[in-house]
């Protein structure tokens, strides 16, 4: 009797192995986040490639660069974050590492970005926050369950 605690009784249904890394509700939020604030960097890049004159720097900024090279640094960021977050759906470990990475670039981008576009920067810099946030506390839950 004591041999079999750990196998499943009839009638319990058990979760496939590939998907331990989506055990935590942290790791899905992550993973929308990071498909959210990626498309939403994708979309800015955008905007910064298609026309220079659609956004509006403030004047006397410390931190002055050209409007296309931030475009093309949002558009590539955008485009990893939100393969990095369809990698975490499909139980990647290493996307959690790699999210934590991009969402910390992402957010040093955007805080770069104020003068440019100010609501959607600091949008951009919540939700790299949340991804960090939930992608750190997501693995210290994993991890203590048995």
């Amino acid at each position: 009797m004591a041999g079999n605690v750990n196998q499943p009784q009839p009638g319990q249904v058990t979760a496939p192995a590939s998907r331990h890394v989506l055990r935590s509700g942290w790791t899905a939020l992550a993973a929308v986040l990071m498909i959210f604030g990626g498309a939403m960097a994708i979309f800015e890049g955008i905007a910064a490639l298609a026309k220079d004159d659609l956004l509006v720097r403030t004047a006397d900024y410390t931190f002055s660069f050209s409007l296309t090279g931030w475009g093309w640094i949002h558009l590539i960021l955008g485009i990893v974050l939100v393969l990095a977050g369809c990698a975490l759906f499909g139980g990647a470990v290493w996307a959690r590492a790699l999210g934590v990475v991009l969402a910390g670039l992402s957010l040093i981008a955007n805080f770069l970005w104020l003068p440019y576009y100010p609501f959607w920067a600091i949008t951009l810099i919540a939700v790299n926050i949340f991804i960090i946030w939930a992608l750190c506390a997501g693995s210290f839950r994993e991890a203590s369950r048995p």
